[in-house]
């Protein structure tokens, strides 16, 4: 009998208030489609659907952007308290069906299927292992999280983000270089910079 395939979701990000964007930056477009779409379309792409959009900050607004997406969309009420809070929300949405939970933040307009899927070959099933993507000589989202990373991600609060896990001993750290994870969207400059 064939070895049941690993479940993998995938989490996109978008609860923020883009405090230096000056607006939700989640709705700006680049190359003509809003940030938030075109994370969601990514991340659908590497993990068939199974993908959870975490909103918070004028939710009213990227809600309407998901109208026509068939995914989880899990609302972060705390999304004032940052990051930790959403990837809280979303490792919440997933422990009971989850392998692992592959994070992705909706401001990184680079990310590509292609790589989201290289972070999913590149981990070899067990369930405490962490695969980081690797750029600008640190590690940092997208990541993938194992099975035993979800309760600490569960336990986050505040604007304290996961990287804490990548050097805890219970935890294997592996990396798939992608330099294009450098780029984030921060600033309507930023955003010039697209266009």
């Amino acid at each position: 009998m064939p070895e049941k395939q690993p479940t993998i979701f995938a989490a996109v990000l978008a609860a923020g208030r883009s405090s230096r964007f000056g607006s939700t930056k989640q709705a700006a477009e680049v190359g003509g489609v809003p940030l938030l779409v075109r994370a969601t379309t990514t991340a659908t792409d590497a993990c068939d659907g199974r993908v959870v959009t975490v909103i918070g900050h004028d939710w009213q607004t990227l809600l309407g952007l998901l109208q026509s997406y068939s995914g989880f969309v899990v609302i972060n009420e705390a999304y004032a308290e940052g990051l930790g809070a959403s990837i809280a929300s979303a490792a919440r949405a997933c422990r009971a069906r989850a392998d692992a939970l592959l994070l992705l933040l909706a401001d990184q307009p680079l990310i590509t299927a292609q790589h989201l899927k290289a972070l999913i070959d590149s981990w070899s099933g067990a369930t405490n292992e962490i695969v980081a993507s690797s750029f600008a000589g640190t590690e940092g989202p997208p990541v993938l999280f194992a099975r035993d990373a979800l309760p600490e991600l569960i336990a986050l609060t505040g604007d304290r983000g996961a990287r804490s896990l990548f050097n805890d001993d219970r935890f294997t750290l592996r990396t798939v270089p992608f330099e294009a994870a450098a780029i984030d969207i921060d600033t309507p400059a930023d955003l010039a910079a697209f266009s």
